[in-house]
């Protein structure tokens, strides 16, 4: 079976029993960078029992016949990504969809995800939440994806993933189709700089660009009522 295995964002000790249990007894892990799969299990002090096997965007479609060739074959093979849930702004999905169709089973093991956790302290509603990860790099396909979400005929918390060198630029974006709307810039999830800004458009460009932002960026946007 497939397992779905969900790692830590940043603090090591937000994995899971149950995932740490796992990765000891799989006889495969599917992971986009083998180096740092093989640095969290020696940080875990788990002995390596099953073979590592690169599993990213580039790599995807020639691995998933390898891995469902050894599923068939009876071997147990677990998914992660570098940080927080497989899947999620990650490769995997092709995957998942594959063993689905060839009725293998497969089981997801949950632990940390970054827009979960950037959700539930962001002091934005959460009970409906529309998460569209990056955004597109080309600019008229990113304004007309926000321009399409401004029109949602509801409230909802909108949960976006950029990186420092971009955020700026997002904001602004954000700014000239939405307006002054709450944000929430949340930055080293779990980690030693955990950081959560908060403020309108115009108060966070004025402090990023004071202070440079670094690292991976969750942005949080409390799109109001229509």
């Amino acid at each position: 079976m497939l397992y779905i295995v969900a790692t830590s964002i940043g603090n090591l000790q937000d994995i899971t029993l149950r995932a740490i249990e796992i990765l000891k007894n799989v006889d495969i892990i599917a992971c986009e960078d083998t180096r740092k799969t093989g640095l969290l299990l020696q940080k875990l002090k788990i002995a390596r029992r099953g073979k590592l096997v690169s599993y990213y965007e580039k790599n995807e479609e020639k691995r998933i016949p390898q891995l469902i060739n050894e599923l068939k074959n009876g071997k147990s093979v677990a998914l992660v990504s570098n940080a927080g849930t497989p899947t999620i702004s990650d490769p995997g999905f092709k995957l998942v969809r594959e063993c689905i169709a060839q009725n293998i089973k497969v089981i997801p093991i949950p632990g940390p995800s970054a827009p979960l956790a950037a959700l539930v302290a962001s002091g934005f509603p959460p009970d409906k939440f529309l998460f569209l990860g990056y955004l597109p790099k080309k600019n008229l396909r990113r304004k007309k994806l926000l321009e399409k979400v401004k029109k949602i005929p509801f409230s909802c918390t909108l949960i976006l993933f950029e990186s420092p060198k971009r955020v700026i630029k997002l904001l602004n974006e954000i700014q000239l189709i939405f307006g002054e709307v709450d944000l929430v810039l949340a930055r080293e999830i779990t980690k030693i700089f955990e950081e959560f800004l908060r403020g309108k458009p115009t108060e966070l460009l004025k402090t990023l660009e004071e202070n440079p932002p670094r690292g991976e960026i969750t942005v949080l946007i409390n799109i109001p009522p229509k």
